[in-house]
This record gives structure tokens, C-alpha cells and sequence, in this order.
């Protein structure tokens, strides 16, 4: 029997984990926990723009001009549900709200590199 160090897999591809050989769809699995957060058009440019840095609402909506309030919302408020953005009330008037991607939130960069990556070798 070999030993595996953690992020090292035995199969190439494949994650040295029992969840790796679930049967079906399972919302603790990683992958399934990866995908949820990035779920739905545009979260994946919201993202980049705050990888980029620190954005306002105003400034998202500059960077984004096709994209409706409604969705950029709801966007926001998924990213912060699944601990990738932190929403930040600034003081003053009127009220401003600075978006910033959490520890968690800035390691998706290698993530979206890596999507990209795929993406392009496919063309």
C-alpha cells in the first residue's frame, strides 16, 4: 500500500477522498461546493472584476455595463453566501458598499485560470 500526502492523488485526475467515488451528485463534495458558488451567468466576471480589486456597487455596474442591477444583486449576495465576497457598508452620505473577495473568494483565481485554460485548448 503507498502512502498519499494530501494533494497528491493516486489517480490522476481523481482525489485520493471517499467523496470521489460517490454514485451520484452530493452537495458536500467539493466540486459540487465549487460549481454552486460559481453558479449562474456573470458570477464568474463579478469574480474577476473584484480579483482585480476592491469594487463598489457603482463600479461593477461601470465594469459590467450589460449587466442588470436585479442580476448583479443576486450575484453579490450568492457570492457572499458561499463565503467568497464580503460586503463592506462605507460611512457616509449616501450609503456606498465596497465588495471585496475573502481569502477564500482570491483562491478561485487558480480555479478560473484553470477553466480558462481548458476553454481555450478546446478551440
Amino acid at each position: 500500500m503507498t502512502h498519499q500526502t494530501v494533494g497528491h492523488p493516486a489517480r490522476p485526475g481523481l482525489p485520493d477522498d471517499p467523496l470521489a467515488d460517490v454514485t451520484e451528485p452530493d452537495p458536500s463534495c467539493p466540486v459540487e461546493i465549487t460549481l454552486a458558488a460559481l453558479r449562474g451567468r456573470w458570477t464568474t466576471l463579478v469574480v474577476r472584476e473584484l480579483l482585480r480589486g476592491d469594487r463598489g456597487y457603482t463600479d461593477l455596474r461601470r465594469a459590467l455595463p450589460a449587466l442588470s442591477d436585479k442580476v448583479l444583486s443576486e450575484r453579490l449576495a450568492q457570492l457572499a453566501q458561499a463565503g467568497v465576497v464580503e460586503r463592506r457598508r462605507l460611512p457616509g452620505w449616501p450609503p456606498r458598499t465596497c465588495y471585496t473577495l475573502t481569502p477564500r473568494g482570491r483562491g478561485l483565481a487558480p480555479v478560473l485560470q484553470a477553466l480558462w485554460d481548458w476553454g481555450a485548448a478546446g478551440e
